[in-house]
């Protein structure tokens, strides 16, 4: 619900740099505030051309096509011509990076190669890894990246076959994405941002950075219009390729689980997406509502639903089942100290920082031993407490309703597939699933 509001910025970011409105007088922060609304509730809903709103009904509308279309026709339509289109503006863009040099002759330490000195070589490595924020960012990172938690793996494998290759299919997206990400991603903003405004450019969230600091970085380059374009283009490609498999399981499910027509699915699924976006942009006033739903859902809810995986993977399931269908058509063996991983190590890794996750996110203890504060965030106080947030609070509730909705159409679907699972053993005993009712003789089936 608020990806796409995201997908939507990248889209018009990429219009307005084309257009020449993100010119080198543009005060970014001020730009960024005032295209997302961050002043006031309602204020990025104007839908004129340029405008926050058009771009998200835009985004919306390229999203439920794919979508209408299908994996075959649609999503994997846009994912073939899309990737490849993706690398090619990325590389273009990272060459021209790595020409950069030293722009300004006046600040020779903010050269090409610091700015790639800062980005690989840590200072303090050992005192980094022992930093229990540095692991849970990683585990963040790797859980939305991954898109694990989410459903969407689920949904894609089950378009396999019983003998593709699994083992191989999940190394190559894992070194795909990382390579994506880290080498191409990476070594575009971190060394750009560091050659033009310092140590100090690169700090700051990744709205900040992507919204705020690299427009201002093209905009000091020969034809930084056309790179700041493209380079939106690139955000916006690779978020779509994301979204629209973020909203194929609400279609499949819905088509699997009670037989609706690919429209009805389409239609619902837009009920769904339009209301819980339009929630997320009207109240834009600070990002309250994105802020709010990605922490309880994006990240919260991700971790939740990940782990549990990785339990019932291990340990529900079976290991020994699991490790069998893994190999399925597999065109090399997973090391066999994985089997231990996945079942001991993973999941109480994984359990421990999700504990030093909501210690920090929630309780606002900054993991000092000596003379530890518990201070409660905004998450905690936004909800609890004398300096409460109605959006927040509402946005919790909107999460809640869907919660309680989605849990209700899984239990509806639960049984349906529990009496098709079933319908053969009683028709081979003469029964059937529904019995008719009485008839007027007093006798029934």
């Amino acid at each position: 619900m608020y990806y796409v509001c995201v997908e939507s910025w990248c889209l018009g970011y990429a219009y307005k740099a084309l257009s020449g409105e993100l010119g080198s007088t543009v005060d970014y922060g001020r730009f960024f505030d005032e295209f997302t609304g961050v002043g006031a509730n309602g204020s990025a809903l104007g839908f004129g051309l340029g405008r926050a709103g058009f771009f998200l009904v835009l985004v919306l509308a390229i999203n439920l096509f794919l979508l209408y279309r299908g994996i075959s026709r649609g999503i994997e339509i846009v994912c073939r011509i899309g990737m490849p289109t993706l690398l090619l503006i990325a590389l273009v863009i990272l060459v021209r990076v790595l020409f950069l040099g030293t722009p300004d002759a006046s600040k020779p330490e903010q050269n090409l190669l610091a700015g790639l000195g800062f980005m690989w070589n840590p200072q303090n490595l050992l005192s980094r890894l022992s930093d229990p924020q540095l692991w849970l960012a990683a585990a963040g990172q790797v859980f939305f990246s991954l898109s694990v938690g989410m459903g969407i793996i689920f949904t894609y494998a089950s378009y396999l076959r019983k003998t593709d290759d699994v083992v191989l299919s999940s190394v190559t997206a894992v070194s795909a994405n990382s390579f994506c990400e880290v080498a191409l991603g990476g070594m575009i903003t971190v060394p750009a941002a560091f050659v033009f405004l310092g140590a100090s450019g690169v700090a700051g969230g990744t709205f900040a950075l992507g919204f705020k600091v690299l427009p201002s970085v093209f905009a000091a380059m020969p034809a930084g219009g056309l790179l700041a374009s493209s380079f939106f283009v690139l955000l916006f490609l690779a978020a779509l390729t994301s979204s629209v498999s973020i909203l194929q399981p609400v279609v499949a499910f819905l088509e699997e689980a009670f037989h609706l027509r690919r429209d009805f699915s389409i239609t619902w699924l837009a009920v769904l997406v339009v209301s819980g976006s339009a929630w997320v942009s009207y109240f834009s006033k600070d990002l309250k509502a994105m802020d709010t739903m990605d922490f309880w859902v994006g990240n919260v809810g991700v971790f939740v639903l990940g782990t549990t995986v990785v339990v019932l993977w291990g340990w529900l399931v079976g290991l020994n089942k699991s490790w069998q269908e893994l190999h399925l058509g597999a065109s090399f063996r997973v090391p066999i100290f994985f089997r231990g991983m996945m079942r001991y190590v993973t999941p109480f890794y994984l359990l421990f920082i999700f504990v030093l996750f909501l210690f920090e996110k929630l309780l606002g203890w900054d993991f000092s031993l000596a003379n530890p504060v518990f201070k409660p965030t905004g998450y905690v106080t936004d909800l609890f407490g004398g300096e409460t947030s109605p959006v927040a609070q509402l946005t919790v509730g909107f999460i809640f309703l869907v919660f309680l909705a989605a849990v209700g159409l899984t239990c509806m679907a639960g049984k349906r597939w529990r009496n098709k699972a079933l319908a053969p053993y009683l028709r081979h005993s003469g029964l059937s699933v529904r019995a008719p009712a009485p008839t007027t003789r007093g006798k029934s089936s």
